[in-house]
């Protein structure tokens, strides 16, 4: 079964898509820093991530020094949500900085 997930890489490409393990969103050579899964607030303009991967973990924004995000999403914002009562959400999009690739 598909379902929407995301992962990090420790060079810090982001790579979003609908797969059945976050596995299978990395490429030949990459190390995965964490992942989780996603959804888009068309309204607000968001991807809001939340949740962590089984192989993972948690995302490990902490690693990077800059986040490189498909051309797509320029514009949008990007949130990850903790959900666990101790963290509070992580502005991606403000606390790191961001680059385009195509």
């Amino acid at each position: 079964m598909t379902l929407p997930k995301f992962i990090i890489c420790i060079n810090g490409v982001f790579r979003l898509g609908m797969v059945n393990q976050h596995k299978h969103l990395l490429k030949p050579g990459e190390q995965c820093i964490g992942g989780g899964y996603y959804h888009f607030d068309f309204v607000s303009n968001v991807i809001i991530l939340d949740r962590e991967s089984y192989d993972f973990g948690r995302p490990k924004w902490h690693l990077l020094e800059v986040l490189k995000v498909p051309s797509t999403y320029r514009g949008m914002r990007i949130v990850y949500k903790y959900d666990d009562g101790f963290h509070d959400d992580f502005n991606v999009s403000e606390e790191l900085p961001i680059e385009y690739y195509d």
